[in-house]
């Protein structure tokens, strides 16, 4: 009998650490599987960035999940095979343009520009916002790859766009909306950025065009136009630039629009330079039942909880964001890859799900980490996807974590499970090569990860969602 008092510390301990399901245990941690978690059918919790007079932040929702807006909810949630087949599209467009290669697409029905942006139906974030006086709410995409922000707009018809749940935005109802004229130095601009269309064929006047072809040729154009856009009430942005879609053809979603969040000048977040500083964070979610939050600006003062790296522009162009990497643990060892594998940066993007790690790393990844799975069944490949588990029979899994260091000797453990394993794999691929990488939404789970292009550096709080 004097052992059962250890024998119950042990059985309470265990229940302790599966309850916590985050406490990392000599680099491992003890999670409930998916099958044995209860169905959560409705949003159950809402998340906001830390209050601060100099930000001003907006809830933010996968838009398959009950978090998000009815307006957006599609018909039916699409298969990993098609998540994953629309993120392989995005991340080898993203990587082509950033190391300057050439992009191929099949044509378009409009003649628009050279391809911009990356596929739009990749896209999983949404934000709601107000656009026009009164301020009329439009649910957005959300995306780090785009720089210019557009949503659809009467009098498109459904013949020229696509099905929208909310009613399309019309610019006669709002006293403070504004096309771009032709021969303004703003439509000049915006030639420079790539995004000019020419002009349109009004005979009162002729006014600047924009458009836009995506990696997977959806396009948009329409009429570049300036605009109030309500963040929140009392928060607005006056004579903010975006795209008033007037045809929009491809495999759009239901959504309204969508928010660039890029580095460009036509993004968000340049535009509000002057009043947030050209900084911005977001947090997204573990699950698709909970939501994080969009913010623009940088914490006045409290930075205390952030990690911090130093922040650097693609040669290709200020539209991505960039860090560089030095090197990635495994249950708390860390793996031996040769810094060299890193040198052509990661780029940090909220639009891609997996992140793509260069073929020296994600080799010595997938190796560690099916090392310290053993105990379970390996399944075949899904997709891109090729260290996913059959966890049928376990209601805990022992996942070792997976941290990632940055330039700075900045070191960030992913969340167990939700910024590691998606639909029970790996959530990492090779990019093939040891070139320029991508790091996915799935890693960046549950942090605030905060765009400070004016300090120069990127930064991770954890916990934050």
């Amino acid at each position: 009998m004097a052992s059962s008092p250890l024998l119950l510390c042990v059985i309470f301990c265990s229940y302790c650490l599966v309850a916590l399901g985050g406490r990392h245990e000599r680099g491992f941690v003890l999670v409930p599987t998916s099958s044995s978690s209860a169905s959560e059918p409705a949003c159950s919790s809402v998340s906001q960035v830390t209050s601060d007079p100099n930000r001003a932040s907006v809830p933010l929702a996968h838009r398959q999940g009950p978090c998000a807006p009815a307006s957006v909810a599609s018909s039916g949630k699409p298969s990993l095979a098609e998540r994953l087949r629309r993120d392989r599209a995005r991340r080898s467009h993203i990587l082509s343009k950033a190391s300057g290669r050439t992009v191929t697409l099949s044509g378009a029905s409009v003649s628009i520009p050279t391809s911009l942006g990356a596929a739009v139906d990749s896209l999983e974030y949404v934000v709601t916002l107000g656009f026009g006086t009164p301020a009329v709410q439009q649910t957005v995409l959300i995306d780090t790859g785009s720089d210019l922000s557009w949503v659809q707009c009467k009098p498109c018809d459904s013949t020229a766009c696509y099905p929208q749940k909310d009613p399309l935005f019309d610019p006669t109802a709002s006293s403070t909306y504004a096309p771009v004229p032709c021969d303004s130095n703003a439509c000049k601009a915006l030639a420079d950025g790539g995004y000019n269309d020419g002009c349109t064929n009004r005979t009162d006047s002729s006014l600047c065009q924009y458009g836009i072809e995506y990696g997977n040729a959806d396009t948009t154009v329409g009429v570049y136009s300036t605009e109030t856009l309500t963040l929140k009430p009392g928060v607005a942005i006056r004579n903010f630039s975006f795209g008033c879609g007037l045809r929009q053809q491809g495999t759009f979603d239901k959504f309204d629009g969508l928010l660039g969040l890029g580095g460009a000048p036509e993004s968000l977040v340049s535009q509000t330079a002057g009043t947030y500083g050209g900084a911005f964070s977001y947090c997204l979610p573990p699950g698709n039942t909970t939501t994080g939050f969009l913010a623009l600006g940088a914490p006045s003062n409290n930075t205390a909880d952030f990690l911090f790296t130093p922040l650097h522009s693609s040669p290709e162009g200020p539209t991505f964001y960039v860090v560089t990497m030095t090197g990635i643990s495994v249950g708390g060892k860390k793996l031996d890859i040769p810094p060299a594998v890193f040198s052509r940066g990661m780029i940090i993007d909220s639009g891609t799900v997996i992140t793509g790690l260069p073929e020296t790393a994600y080799s010595a990844l997938r190796t560690a980490f099916r090392s310290a799975m053993s105990a379970y069944p390996l399944l075949p490949p899904k997709e891109d996807l090729d260290t996913c588990y059959n966890f049928t029979g376990f209601s805990n899994v022992t996942v070792p974590t997976v941290s990632l260091t940055f330039d700075g000797d900045v070191t960030i453990d992913l969340d167990a499970p939700s910024g590691i394993l998606l639909d029970d794999c790996l959530a990492f691929v090779g990019a093939g090569s040891d070139d320029t990488g991508i790091i996915g939404n799935v890693n960046q789970r549950t942090f605030e990860v905060l765009y400070d292009s004016g300090r120069g550096h990127v930064g991770f709080r954890p916990g934050a969602c």
